[in-house]
């Protein structure tokens, strides 16, 4: 909106017309009460999305139930799990949702399935068999280059047979070809046998990006013979087609110098060993709440041994705050559960009233020492996963700590159940508050769930209350939204307000008094409540993240949350292999996804320790011992302490 310049409109559209004359489209919609009609050349619908399985056909085979609207029916405290034991959902089938909440939820059912297996875990694993590796050192450099279209991503935006043409000029070049996708099975089948029938010695591969497709590639030349150092990438999808779409002809001169400069590397490429490193089969869990039992419960069940390690003296985190969810979970039971089971289970360590005070190792090898009230203790573990939670923001605003009803949600949510409201006339709710502005600007996603929870609750014990919301969006996501219609038939009031001219508290002789403007009437509206209701927002623990981000050489973003490796494909990882997130610590969201993202990090974390070891990379460095002077800077610098002075007698 500030950047760009695009426009959001708070509106009702009612219907669209093609202008006969222009082609254009018209769009009547209604704005603050007034009718409107704009004319657009192009009108986007942004569709929502219905269960796939509509005559219930697939539930019916499986024996699992539906929700009443034809999605599969899972509960807040076991998000992908089914009426069926053993059969798990994920992704949009259980419930509306974006990518990231959908991947998080494909590795959380399969964190479920590798604890169920986990008994029998690797019985039926056979050891892969490559051929003898081609000893190579007393020939020339015969290279292969195959060059990739990447669909239209390269070959869109240059010419790739020009490119391979001139691969076949360069020196040791013996082979080169173009191929529509060099990833695809029949293309890796086309490099096995180029590499048999030329000769090959080295590869080239020139397409996209070697963060991605690298090991792809190198295995492919392992089972054709070849060690797997013998090959490089030219990456001139993202260094070249992606940012040189409007030049053509320059793309392709551009494309053909990497291809030059990977063909130039290749000649000098040499075979390489590795070696595999033991992995450490137990893992620590940061952070004691829902997410982080969630994560230990389900390692230990698979049969890993787990430390959990929780700063306060009890368990339990943010969820002892409140009592139910939106949907009506009992939290404080479901958390007196969760607690007696990790508690009591075997294979799980709780460390309460403890801080992590230094750590240090690389996946599989993890050394971390936690401070407790009997001292020290230095762990030894291959994987961490980071669930420390945020904190509840303390509201400045409205009068909060300076008027007794003044109160957050998480307080008014207990007055209401404990009984100790005085029968209350006039609710108001404020909502968006600390959160949303410029301290800080991301939505904390549970507010406004939080305010019709307990509007309704509320008006289920005070039927003839008054209940009033103001709003600036209400965002009630997913099944919720039938929460918030109940709520509006029950007499709730949603008032939206607009940004730039929030609620303000008046003078009102020691009364509490609450000016907004409506923007549908176009008119200023003063209540007196006997309660002024706050949802405050979540935000990020920035000190504890920011220390634990350098103990674990992780990163937080700019808002002070961990930042996960990517947004959409590895919502659970981060970048430093064996490191993994969950819950409030990576964003705000409900226990529902906090408990998805717990088993998600599980899963990922499985895939690290149920290996035999860590295979190490082939390139190592040396130290060239006619250059060094020995003032040991490395090794005070080193962020992984991998480089120690050795002193020798000369």
């Amino acid at each position: 909106e500030k950047e760009y310049g695009v426009r959001f409109i708070k509106a009702r559209p009612s219907s669209v017309e093609e202008d006969p004359e222009t082609g254009n489209l018209i769009l009547t919609y209604e704005n603050d009460g007034k009718l409107v009609r704009e004319e657009f050349e192009l009108v986007v619908l942004s569709v929502g999305l219905t269960s796939p399985d509509r005559d219930g056909s697939l539930s019916k085979a499986l024996g699992i139930e539906l929700n009443e609207f034809g999605y599969a029916k899972t509960s807040t405290d076991a998000p992908v799990k089914t009426n069926r034991e053993g059969i798990y959902v994920c992704g949009a089938f259980q419930g509306p949702k974006d990518i990231p909440e959908t991947v998080a939820q494909g590795s959380a059912a399969a964190g479920l399935v590798q604890a169920l297996l986990a008994d029998v875990r690797g019985q039926d694993v056979k050891e892969k068999e490559y051929p003898e590796e081609k000893f190579i050192m007393n020939e020339k450099p015969r290279i292969g280059v195959f060059v990739c279209h990447c669909g239209i991503n390269i070959g869109g935006y240059l010419d790739v047979k020009e490119v391979a043409e001139y691969a076949k000029t360069l020196p040791n070049v013996v082979y080169a070809t173009d191929n529509l996708y060099t990833c695809s099975q029949d293309s890796q089948e086309l490099i096995k046998q180029a590499i048999i029938e030329h000769n090959l010695n080295r590869v080239v591969v020139a397409s996209c990006t070697p963060r991605t497709h690298e090991p792809l590639f190198q295995e492919t030349i392992r089972e054709a013979g070849l060690n797997k150092y013998l090959f490089t990438m030219a990456n001139i999808r993202d260094q070249d087609s992606w940012v040189h779409q409007h030049d053509r002809k320059a793309a392709t001169e551009k494309a053909k110098d990497l291809v030059r400069a990977a063909v130039a590397k290749a000649r000098l490429l040499e075979p390489l060993e590795t070696s595999i490193i033991p992995i450490i089969r137990k893992a620590l869990v940061i952070g004691g709440g829902i997410t982080g039992m969630n994560s230990a419960l389900l390692l230990a069940n698979s049969g890993i041994e787990t430390y959990l390690v929780e700063r306060e003296n009890e368990l339990g985190g943010n969820a002892r705050k409140f009592r139910f969810t939106i949907d009506g979970m009992d939290v404080q039971a479901y958390l007196a559960k969760l607690i007696n089971k990790v508690e009591n289970h075997e294979n799980i360590k709780v460390m309460k009233g403890a801080e992590i005070i230094r750590s240090e190792g690389f996946v599989g090898n993890f050394k971390t020492t936690i401070r407790t009230a009997d001292g020290e203790e230095e762990i030894e573990h291959g994987v961490v996963i980071i669930s420390t939670g945020a904190k509840e923001y303390k509201p400045v605003e409205y009068g909060y700590g300076k008027h007794g009803n003044v109160l957050t949600q998480f307080e008014f949510e207990e007055k209401i159940l404990d009984g100790s409201l005085d029968k209350p006339k006039t609710i108001v709710m404020i909502q968006c508050v600390g959160s949303r502005n410029d301290e800080h600007p991301w939505c904390s996603r549970v507010c406004c769930s939080e305010a019709i929870k307990n509007s309704l609750l509320l008006k289920e014990k005070y039927p003839d209350a008054d209940v009033y919301v103001l709003y600036r969006d209400i965002r009630s996501y997913g099944f919720k939204e039938v929460e918030y219609q109940k709520a509006r038939e029950k007499g709730v009031v949603f008032i939206r307000f607009d940004q730039d001219e929030p609620p303000e508290i008046i003078d009102g002789d020691g009364r509490l008094r609450i000016k907004v403007r409506d923007l549908v009437l176009g008119e200023d509206l003063i209540f007196e409540p006997d309660y002024l209701v706050l949802s405050n927002g979540i935000v990020p623990d920035v000190e504890n993240n920011e220390t634990l981000s350098k103990f674990f050489k992780v990163p937080v973003n700019q808002d002070g949350f961990f930042l996960e490796a990517h947004a959409k494909l590895r919502p659970v990882d981060f970048a430093t292999d064996g490191v993994f997130l969950a819950g409030l610590s990576h964003s705000p969201k409900g226990i529902d996804e906090s408990i998805s993202q717990a088993q998600a990090a599980v899963s990922r974390a499985l895939m690290v320790l149920s290996k035999e070891g860590i295979e190490t990379g082939g390139q190592s460095a040396v130290v060239n011992e006619l250059k060094c002077v020995g003032c040991g800077v490395c090794e005070q610098v080193c962020p992984y302490q991998a480089v120690h002075v050795v002193e020798k007698k000369v």
